[in-house]
């Protein structure tokens, strides 16, 4: 073991998911090390204990794989496991910490971010449920990282990635594992296996796009082998530094290929996309899009369909600009509804306390408590089970679900890169603008009420302020404003907008026009355009 000097850097701050920097910036002498080594001094009792490490296979991720190893066994962790290849799925990642009992987990991966040597990166630390680390750890950590001046390692050969199976790493194991199998173990009790592939061999077309992303060989192992699928039904599985180039965000821009394809007359029956780290998901059936809100709530609705949910749900949880659609479904059901900040780690407590069981985020995440993840593949394998047991696509599902709890109209819409200083004046303004806003009418849409969201967690008593502006309007219509913790360059503005639709007779006006008035005042009240500069949002999902 060797004791390094270093000096801190002052932007290693993590977000919603970890840090997360362009590759040139971890590739600085001691960026990757300084965090790591924050990561380690900012957790107790770990002597001795189960690290778990994985990544989902972008540039970078085998070079870093190999420092948080060596630093591991120079901090004293007993045993280290790591996915063949480097490879582990978020979701994948966090049922093995709670599987084999690890102290935590080093997640290696930038999420839907686009991966390359000049693209992105990200580290992120899970404690021992699995789950992201809770603030008051990613604050200790940032504590530290300003502060460091040297950082623990072995001086010794790199570990064969590749070998399953364990060796020794100057006194600490490190234990080679299959990436996919317990996963897709976990898969096969949680769902009817036997309903999917009978589905699948009635002539359903399911199609999954990978994106050249970590789920590829999950799905090959799930949908091919284990489901009958064709051989093929996985698209771009291999995953690839670069991502093959895809942006491997699964949402109507960057998978548009799958939905055109869906859309087509003589295209599949169903098909789905995964992200980067293969906890996002998107679903399309044919002839309809499926929104992440809405896809929580069809999910909650239908979950007693899937063999581990029979017995039912505690509650439901959502991330505060998602759709309010689930709490419709939570009230008719008579449970619980936690509407929580943006970020999974939020759902945690949650989980661990029993008041949910499922949770979900607008941006294409769903998951439930199997994990402390959202999980890409879980959502899909769901809907598959809804579908077969409900003998219906997804639009029937979908329409009759409107029918039956009314429809929420939403939209995202990004605005990426915005100019830092600019993103924040915009939100300074708002904030202003908060008191006077009630009352106020634009057009036909009179304010209600106008707040920056704050959460108190029912669990542990902690609050979370500052999680979004949000302008609510008489008749239960809304636009939320947030800057976004997930990019590396500048900020990204998202503005979300959301109207309630009781009556079916008007549940099939296209979005964007449903939207219209709704997406105009937010421009007017937040002067997006005069400040920003932009015309129009990058992505609209």
């Amino acid at each position: 073991m060797k004791t390094v000097s270093t000096t801190p850097y002052n932007d290693q701050k993590p977000g919603t998911s970890g840090l997360r920097k362009k590759v040139p910036v971890f590739q600085q002498p001691n960026y990757a090390e300084n965090f790591i080594q924050s990561i380690f001094d900012s957790l107790e009792g770990f002597e001795g204990k189960t690290l778990v490490i994985g990544g989902d296979g972008r540039y970078y991720n085998r070079e870093v794989i190999q420092k948080a190893l060596k630093m591991a066994a120079a901090s004293g962790f007993g045993k280290v496991m790591v996915g063949k290849g480097g490879i582990l799925s978020t979701p994948a990642a966090s049922h093995v910490i709670r599987k084999y009992g690890a102290f935590g987990g080093i997640v290696l991966s930038a999420s839907h971010n686009p991966g390359g040597p000049t693209e992105d990166f990200g580290i992120k630390y899970n404690i021992g449920n699995g789950g992201p680390a809770p603030e008051k750890i990613t604050d200790a950590i940032f504590a530290r990282t300003k502060v460091i001046d040297s950082y623990k390692i072995v001086d010794a050969d790199d570990v064969d990635l590749d070998a399953i199976g364990s060796v020794d790493l100057a006194g600490m194991t490190v234990e080679i594992i299959d990436p996919v199998a317990d996963y897709a173990d976990l898969m096969e009790t949680l769902f009817d296996f036997s309903a999917i592939r009978a589905l699948i061999g009635s002539g359903f077309r399911v199609v999954i796009d990978s994106m050249s992303a970590v789920t590829g060989p999950y799905a090959v192992e799930i949908l091919e082998k284990r489901l009958g699928a064709p051989q093929g039904s996985v698209r771009n599985a291999e995953p690839l530094p670069d991502f093959g180039h895809h942006h491997p965000d699964p949402n109507l821009v960057h998978a548009k290929e799958l939905y055109d394809d869906v859309m087509s007359a003589d295209g599949p029956d169903f098909g789905a996309a995964s992200d980067g780290d293969g906890d996002r998901n998107m679903v399309v059936g044919k002839g309809m899009f499926v929104t992440p809100s809405d896809s929580l709530a069809v999910i909650a609705a239908n979950a007693t369909l899937a063999p581990g949910y029979a017995g039912g749900i505690a509650g439901i949880a959502r991330s505060m600009p998602t759709s309010a659609a689930a709490d419709r479904v939570a009230e008719k059901l008579g449970i619980g509804m936690y509407e929580t900040p943006t970020g999974w780690k939020f759902f945690g407590n949650l989980l661990d306390a029993g008041k949910a069981t499922v949770c979900g985020e607008e941006s294409f995440g769903t998951g439930s408590n199997h994990v402390r993840e959202k999980d890409g593949l879980w959502a899909v394998l769901f809907w598959l089970n809804i579908i077969a047991a409900r003998k219906e696509g997804v639009k029937d599902i979908i329409t009759k679900h409107w029918a039956e709890f009314g429809r929420n109209y939403y939209s995202r819409h990004d605005y990426e890169e915005v100019d830092t200083d600019a993103a924040n004046g915009l939100m300074a303004n708002l904030r202003d603008k908060l008191a006077t806003l009630p009352g106020q009418r634009f057009g036909a849409l009179t304010v209600s009420t106008a707040d920056d969201f704050a959460y108190n967690d029912p669990v542990d008593g902690s609050v979370s302020k500052n999680q979004g502006i949000r302008v609510l309007f008489e008749g239960g219509s809304r636009v939320v404003f947030r800057l976004s913790g997930t990019g590396t360059s500048g900020a990204t503005l998202r503005v979300y907008v959301e109207r309630y639709e009781p009556d079916a007779a008007r549940h099939g006006i296209e979005t964007q026009e449903a939207l219209a008035d709704l997406i105009a005042v937010a421009d007017e009240i937040a002067e997006i355009k005069a400040r920003t500069g932009r015309d129009a949002p990058t992505v609209i999902t």
